[in-house]
């Protein structure tokens, strides 16, 4: 069955935390659409400089929610320290949680689940440096490669994309995930 995927991001992504996504859930034959504040195109960084340009799908503000099956949100310092404080960005993402929809984050990503207060009572991973302000919101860090919640995908850094790309797959076969509470 054809899945839709949106990914999030803005300039400053890291690269393979978008890249390798994309091409894994294109090669599952789905459609992974880049949706972004801006309309255009974005700018990558990779390692220490400036990466690639990669072109917008759509911008923000003309898709929603019910547009696509699931979510993935790359990491990169600068890409979730400008997304967690776009209220429409914040919005976009919580209604993925309110859908049960399947949601993956990697490395910085997770900031961006902090800001939009869907962590609380969940297990997650992040890059090391997230890893208080994920406690402080109420997550349960866990240094693992890949940490699965009830849909919820989370990665520790660029190292952990075959791990993660097979989990995030996997999540979104099964579709909506009904969160159990504890």
């Amino acid at each position: 069955m054809s899945k839709k995927v949106a990914i999030l991001a803005t300039n400053g992504f890291e690269e393979s935390e978008l890249k390798s996504p994309k091409e894994h859930l294109e090669e599952q034959g789905w459609t992974a659409h880049i949706i972004s504040p801006e309309s255009g195109s974005i700018k990558a960084w990779k390692g220490k400089d400036w990466g690639g340009t990669y072109t917008v799908d759509k911008k923000l503000s003309e898709v929603s929610s019910s547009d696509y099956d699931a979510l993935v949100l790359p990491g990169g310092v600068l890409n979730p320290d400008q997304l967690r404080t776009n209220e429409e960005a914040l919005t976009f993402v919580r209604d993925f949680f309110k859908a049960k929809k399947p949601v993956a984050a990697i490395c910085h990503g997770p900031q961006i689940l902090i800001n939009a207060e869907v962590v609380e009572g969940r297990e997650m991973t992040s890059y090391h440096s997230v890893r208080k302000d994920l406690e402080n919101a109420g997550a349960k860090w866990t240094d693992k490669e890949v940490v699965v919640d009830q849909g919820l995908v989370t990665s520790r850094n660029p190292d952990d994309l075959p791990a993660f790309n097979k989990k995030m797959v996997e999540e979104i076969k099964e579709g909506k995930h009904e969160r159990q509470h504890a």
